[in-house]
């Protein structure tokens, strides 16, 4: 077996293949394909090594046969021979380079090879060197005016470096509503939406793109650069504006007529595959797509101020953003197939919360009381909860010691039940959240697991396992006839590790054999299944449950990313069980196989 590579670094080196093609002069098309490979790979939801372990590196949008088998010899051989002979000739100084805005293959290698600068970790401090020494401006096909744009955008690149590359979708989505409030405030404004990824709510955001409805463009444009949270101007026009924020995030303003506005909407939400593909079909059907609407030949452009109509109009029924990614949405959505996705507003309970109940857990305690986590409940118009601590400690509890804690947390919930009458409305839930131990086993015996209404498992230690004994952990401990749930279940954590290897083929079958759920987490950080793994498990029936993992009653308001990972897993109401009525649901969770 060979090293195993991150999505980010299989991305990286697709794209040095295409900055190496482009010096070299090779095809523009065999350049995009690098670079559409790289796109593909980058915004995947699911780890590429997994994919290439179930033989399925053709379900990747933009990732041909050819560059499929030079992937498959990568992840074999740890390197691919044919890329080692692209790039043997070229300065390795010149990649990184590729990334920083600004610098096209072309340029960096130019650059590097007049400067002489061999060592690709030192390139960009050199570079900045170079610029402010004006060296830059003194080589051929350079200017002054280029010097001082190359300084800053390598100024800005590096600033950048020190953030994450990508933001998490709830921050990026807490920064855009500040900002969709404030364009608000403008009279002018008729609506405004966030576009691109964040409109897909795909699990990580790179910068913020949102477009605004209006028939003032001059004032909207105005009043966005004078919002007090940017730090910097990079682009003011009358349709376009982009600023950096003092959080360093980019943030792009697009603005559009009302007539037109559905059209500008469609053109920059989908991801590049979703809309090249749609494009393939209007040239079909003689027909060209721009963000101002329709074109026959020989006509004039038609515009639509919402998105139904547009699509519509090539013959489909609407898509929601969160299945544009040219997944097969096209193709049913042509045959009128597309799924009724799940919503927020369905959803029911809420069954892994972490109360403030000193449980004396393996991990970390809760902030708020399970009373205030209720009535939050109730404000959101919840039937049911689960409180699902950590376990106890083993390592610093006896048996008898772990039993006790369980039944005085029982204890706890029954006082409040009894002593808050007519007030709260809401059903609770007896849940533990338990570690599988190395072996398989729970970290609670048996007399405790019987104390409760069933179990949530999870792993949260030893991730170092390989995949057959990561994967026989977790079967072992899904055939535990108290345990209901598996939480987080690839255990990866976004911008900080990876998500551990597993036979998912393996765990799908015996969550059917033995009626077992897979949990969508929402907590932003986790957002664990994700929607690739959740389609999966849809088409082989798995069912699933959507929660918040909240530790503060503020925080059970990130149950909508989770419910958006079902929806770009394709997930229909009836594919979620806690969805389900207080009965149904207790029903289904004190089943034991």
């Amino acid at each position: 077996m060979g090293k195993i590579f991150t999505n980010q670094q299989i991305a990286s080196l697709l794209r040095k293949v295409a900055a190496a093609y482009e010096v070299k002069g090779e095809s523009k098309f065999r350049i995009m394909a690098y670079q559409r490979a790289a796109d593909a790979v980058e915004h995947a939801t699911s780890d590429i090594k997994d994919l290439w372990d179930d033989k399925k590196l053709d379900a990747i949008p933009g990732v041909g046969a050819s560059i499929a088998q030079h992937l498959d010899e990568l992840f074999r051989q740890g390197k691919v021979r044919h890329f080692e002979q692209v790039m043997r000739e070229l300065p390795p100084a010149m990649f990184p380079l590729i990334d920083v805005p600004g610098f096209g293959p072309k340029t960096a290698y130019k650059l590097v090879k007049v400067l002489g600068i061999r060592k690709p970790e030192l390139v960009i401090s050199k570079l900045i060197k170079a610029a402010k020494d004006h060296k830059i401006s003194e080589i051929e096909g350079f200017g002054e005016k280029s010097e001082a744009n190359i300084l800053e955008n390598l100024l800005e690149y590096q600033k950048k470096q020190k953030q994450p590359k990508r933001m998490l979708l709830s921050y990026a989505s807490e920064t855009a509503q500040k900002i969709i409030d404030y364009l608000k405030k403008e009279k002018s404004v008729f609506r405004v939406d966030p576009l691109g990824s964040l409109r897909r709510m795909v699990a990580t955001v790179g910068d913020i793109d949102i477009a605004v409805a209006t028939n003032s463009s001059k004032k909207v444009i105005r009043h966005f650069l004078a919002y007090s949270e940017i730090r910097k101007t990079l682009v003011a026009g009358e349709a376009k504006a982009s600023v950096v924020l003092k959080n360093n995030c980019q943030v792009d303003l697009r603005v559009q007529a009302k007539e037109s506005y559905g059209s500008l909407l469609q053109y920059f939400t989908g991801s590049k595959h979703h809309n090249i593909h749609l494009r393939e079909i209007a040239l079909s059907k003689g027909m060209s797509l721009s963000e101002y609407g329709i074109k026959r030949k020989g006509g004039k452009i038609k515009k639509y101020t919402d998105e139904r109509n547009f699509y519509r109009a090539l013959g489909m029924d609407w898509i929601p953003p969160e299945l544009r990614e040219d997944t097969g949405e096209i193709e049913a959505a042509i045959a009128h197939r597309l799924p009724k996705l799940v919503e927020l507003s369905d959803i029911k309970g809420d069954l892994h919360l972490h109360s403030n109940f000193d449980i004396e857990p393996s991990h970390d305690l809760g902030e708020d009381w399970i009373g205030e986590m209720a009535e939050e409940a109730n404000n959101l118009g919840y039937s049911y909860l689960g409180f699902a601590e950590h376990n106890p400690s083993k390592s610093k509890h006896s048996k008898k010691q772990i039993i006790d804690l369980i039944k005085a947390r029982n204890v706890e919930i029954d006082k409040f039940l009894s002593s808050c009458g007519k007030s709260v409305k809401i059903y609770i839930i007896k849940l533990l959240e338990i570690d599988i131990l190395p072996d398989g086993n729970l970290a609670v015996p048996a007399e405790g697991l019987q104390l409760l209404d069933g179990a949530i498992a999870a792993i949260h230690t030893a991730f170092n396992m390989n995949k057959e004994k990561m994967t026989g952990r977790i079967l072992k401990a899904l055939e535990n006839p108290f345990v209901r749930i598996l939480a987080h279940p690839t255990g990866r954590m976004l911008n900080k590790r990876e998500g551990f290897e597993l036979d998912w083929g393996k765990i799908f079958e015996v969550c059917l054999k033995h009626n077992k759920a897979l949990e969508i987490n929402a907590w932003p950080v986790r957002l664990d299944l994700p929607d690739v793994l959740v389609r999966e498990a849809i088409k082989r029936g798995v069912k699933l449950v959507i929660n918040s993992d909240a530790h503060a009653r503020d925080e059970m308001k990130v149950m909508r990313f989770g419910v958006a990972v079902a929806r770009r897993g394709w997930a229909e109401r009836g594919d979620i069980l806690n969805t389900l009525s207080y009965n149904e649901f207790v029903k289904w969770l004190r089943l034991r196989s």
